[in-house]
């Protein structure tokens, strides 16, 4: 999965329950074991996503925060390996059962697994009335550590350097003028809980003065697809066309390119390929609108030429991110091809 197994074990190279049972390293200067180990998902590479996860061992509860992504996007680097390949193939066949299945489509808002009685993590207990206060105590063991730690991953990316500037990532973290993360952590529920009727709260989270605020109402409404491009059509075409944060202005693109009419995704189209020019914007907020552009499939289509020319090294870019660019545009030419 691309949840609680792998968000920690992969990191520190155990199973949580090894690790809860004090089982995991041997010696004489075994710390205790903690009450909870928490986990992170982030930027793959080229493509985005946000999970948390909490363990208390037994049970491992996940906060899928973009619920919209598929655990298996295409990164360049994962579909090198040719098992990843040929897994892709079979979902595509419709070769694969309901568990094999599960990496290729989307997530639920919360998943919980029970580790012991099912280490693979298929069965959602989400929904259990029987484990209602597992999933509570974790989902609250999980918000309690985003905010003491000041998470700032509910920045979009391009937001973690730009309001860093003359400081480091933690310590705007722990400004509250210049992350105020009570109001952007919120937003973040809001949009990926994925409540239908939140669509007015998130039409008016797009008016909120801090731009992060924003990023999760255009987030919201996208994840709500067709239902939410319709009730906030207006607003997200002022945010698209005006918001002064391009990671806003290219979250509002895409709802409009994927789920608004013909007219909405031609003019969603120009403002995407402006975006993903990285000689006039930041690497981040250029692979935000180069995703986009990936995903309109053949709507993308009139804009050939012009996705063609886009350039594909940024001239200054935080370390191992300039290739990014140029994975997400090789692979939208080759889509076009």
């Amino acid at each position: 999965s691309c949840g609680g197994k792998t968000l920690m074990a992969v990191v520190i190279g155990i199973k949580p329950l090894e690790w809860m049972q004090g089982r995991a390293f041997a010696g004489k200067y075994v710390a205790k074991a903690p009450q909870y180990l928490f986990g992170f998902r982030g930027r793959m590479d080229e493509r985005y996503d946000m999970v948390r996860s909490a363990t208390d061992g037994r049970y491992v509860y996940l906060r899928q925060y973009m619920p919209h992504k598929i655990c298996g996007q295409h990164v360049s680097y994962m579909f090198q390996t040719p098992t990843t390949q040929k897994w892709k193939e079979l979902y595509d066949a419709g070769k694969l059962n309901a568990g094999q299945r599960r990496f290729w489509e989307k997530k639920s808002p919360q998943e919980l697994y029970d580790l012991q009685t099912d280490p693979d993590e298929v069965q959602n207990l989400a929904d259990s009335p029987e484990h209602r206060e597992v999933l509570q105590r974790l989902r609250k063991a999980q918000q309690q550590w985003v905010r003491e730690i000041r998470d700032v991953g509910f920045l979009p990316e391009d937001e973690i350097h730009s309001r860093s500037v003359g400081t480091t990532p933690y310590e705007m973290g722990h400004d509250a003028k210049k992350y105020p993360m009570d109001k952007i952590v919120a937003a973040a529920e809001l949009a990926s809980m994925l409540e239908p009727d939140a669509v007015p709260k998130l039409v008016k989270a797009l008016g909120d003065s801090d731009s992060a605020v924003r990023y999760w109402g255009a987030m919201g409404i996208l994840m709500r697809e067709k239902a939410g491009v319709k009730a906030a059509r207006d607003t997200l075409v002022k945010a698209m066309k005006e918001d002064s944060s391009g990671s806003v202005r290219a979250i509002a693109a895409q709802a409009l390119e994927q789920y608004g009419t013909d007219a909405d995704a031609a003019q969603a189209l120009d403002v995407l390929v402006e975006l993903a020019s990285v000689e006039k914007n930041s690497v981040f907020v250029a692979m935000l609108a180069a995703i986009a552009l990936d995903e309109m499939g053949e709507r993308a289509r009139p804009a050939k030429e012009r996705i063609v020319a886009l350039p594909r090294k940024p001239k200054s870019a935080p370390p191992r991110t300039g290739e990014y660019i140029g994975r997400l545009l090789q692979k939208l030419a080759a889509n076009m091809q």
